[in-house]
Parts: C-alpha cells; sequence; structure tokens
C-alpha cells in the first residue's frame, strides 16, 4: 500500500485453510466481492505454511488495493513488507510492536470485552482496537462476550477505528455497525461457503452493503 490504509468496512479473516489452491480461491472471491481489509489468520498452519500462504496472498491484495495484516506475527509482516499486523492481548507489548514496525505499518489489538484495554492501544500508537466476541461465535465458542455498548463507550474515550468480531452474520452486522463499529470481522459466514466462489463474492458484496447503509 503507498500510504497506511484507515481501518473501515468489511475486514475479512481468512479461514483455517491448509489448502493453498482453496485458501487462494477464496480470498480472491472475497477481494472480488469488495472486503476492505484482509487479516491472514490460519491457525492449523506451520510457520512455513504460513509464510508461503501469506507471500501469496499478498500480491493479491495488492491487486484489489486492500490492506493484507498479519495476525500475531511482526516478523512475518516484516518479512513480507505486508502492511500490519494484529496482536492478542498475549502476543507481545504493543508500544513494543509500533517501535519495530515503524509508522507506516497497522498495528490493531484484540481488546475482548475490556475498554481498558483499548484505551490502552490507543495510547500504544494502534491504529484500531477490536472488541468481542459480539454473538455467539464458531471461530472462536469460548471467546468472551463484549457488549455492544461497548462500541458507544469506546467512542467517547479512544480516538481509533473500532472493529466489531465474533459471529458476525448478514443478520447481526447492522447491530454492530449501529453500535458505533467502522469494521465488521468475518470469517465463517464469509468463507464457510461449501467452497463455492460465487457465494463468497456475493456474500462479500452484501456485507459490503451493509456497511455502506451505514
Amino acid at each position: 500500500m503507498q500510504h497506511k490504509a484507515a481501518i473501515r468496512g468489511v475486514y475479512a479473516i481468512t479461514p483455517d485453510e491448509a489448502n493453498t489452491d482453496i485458501m487462494l480461491a477464496k480470498v480472491e472471491a472475497a477481494l472480488q466481492g469488495g472486503i476492505h481489509v484482509l487479516q491472514y489468520r490460519n491457525k492449523l498452519a506451520n510457520h512455513k505454511l504460513q509464510r508461503q500462504q501469506a507471500r501469496l496472498l499478498l500480491p493479491m491484495c495488492r491487486q484489489y488495493n486492500v490492506p493484507l495484516i498479519i495476525n500475531d506475527s511482526i516478523k512475518l509482516c516484516m518479512t513480507l513488507d505486508a502492511d500490519g499486523v494484529h496482536l492478542g492481548a498475549d502476543d507481545g507489548n504493543l508500544a513494543e510492536a509500533r517501535q519495530r514496525l515503524g509508522a507506516n505499518k497497522i498495528l490493531g489489538a484484540s481488546c475482548y470485552n475490556r475498554l481498558d484495554l483499548a484505551l490502552a492501544a490507543a495510547q500504544a500508537g494502534a491504529d484500531y482496537a477490536a472488541f468481542g466476541a459480539c454473538f455467539a461465535s464458531g471461530t472462536k465458542p469460548n471467546a468472551p462476550v463484549a457488549a455492544l455498548s461497548l462500541f458507544n463507550d469506546a467512542k467517547h474515550s479512544v480516538n481509533i477505528p473500532l472493529v466489531a468480531i465474533g459471529g458476525i452474520t448478514l443478520q447481526n452486522a447492522p447491530l454492530a455497525m449501529a453500535a458505533g463499529a467502522d469494521a465488521i470481522a468475518v470469517v465463517g459466514a464469509l468463507f464457510n461457503v461449501n467452497n463455492n466462489a460465487q457465494q463468497i463474492v456475493r456474500a462479500a458484496q452484501d456485507f459490503s452493503a451493509v456497511f455502506d447503509m451505514h
């Protein structure tokens, strides 16, 4: 990316997929459908496969002018010159991450259901804070529940974009947007559609339409 993109709209997160061809086909369909951000996360892949998959995803994202954010790994982000990294609470110090990444990379932080973590993330130089699980999540069924009222509370004290994650569907996405989310993170509702590329394109278009309505 030529400049650091603001986090907004449909924030797609890759599924746990060992087959790289299937992963690439799914992501390309989502890009065709108009997603705004892509996070590469594959918890089932070893470091070698993660490197291979992310390296192939990067030029695809560049083609669609969509930032590629790497989950958990500053090293992989810097090695590939990806657009940013997303860190959970146990994935390292955010201020140190900002220092390593420099000013031009995106830094995102999982803040779960805690406003104090979002405040700390903003202070440490994060570019966005993610709250979740906003709804029951198939990807992370044991995730803490984040009340939608958190977004309204955060809007008054945090000056960075807020991402809603966890169980986001076409039916409940408008609730998250109305509550104050700047972006909606989707995994299952976007990618778990029987490996059908056209259905993924349509799902991405539908999610983009929800965002455009707000």
